[in-house]
């Protein structure tokens, strides 16, 4: 009987050790944002539709932008949901930073921007084509 209850208890032990796994699993799956995007984009000097392409290898992210600002290469990551990418503009004779940081949620991606070492800011939306 005693060796019965202990079997059981690492039964059970084992069945919550894989849940907690498998769970844990889901919330850090890497998504694969590869493919081309419209954005949306909004700021305190208006707005504007930019046409991005991802290309995505594990959480490395390389990928074109081309819009109001002209057309950039750009690189940036993934990490489970979080996507990060950055590029340079030149503009009226002087760089530009612009910088993206959102969370992916299937073929959307919502987040912030920030131009100009953070002296303009806004939100963006991008969807999937």
């Amino acid at each position: 009987m005693q060796a019965a209850i202990s079997r059981r208890v690492v039964m059970a032990a084992v069945a919550v050790a894989l849940a907690t796994v498998t769970g844990l699993a889901a919330r850090t799956q890497t998504v694969d944002v590869s493919g081309d995007w419209t954005f949306d984009v909004q700021t305190g000097m208006g707005s504007g539709t930019p046409a991005i392409t991802f290309t995505q290898s594990g959480e490395a992210l390389t990928g074109t932008y081309a819009g109001t600002l002209g057309n950039a290469n750009f690189k940036g990551t993934v990490r489970g949901t979080a996507i990060e990418f950055a590029f340079e503009v030149e503009a009226q004779g002087q760089t530009i930073d612009v910088r993206y940081k959102g969370t992916v949620d299937k073929d959307t991606i919502k987040g912030d921007v920030s131009m100009a070492g953070g002296q303009l800011t806004g939100t963006f939306t991008g969807k999937r084509k």
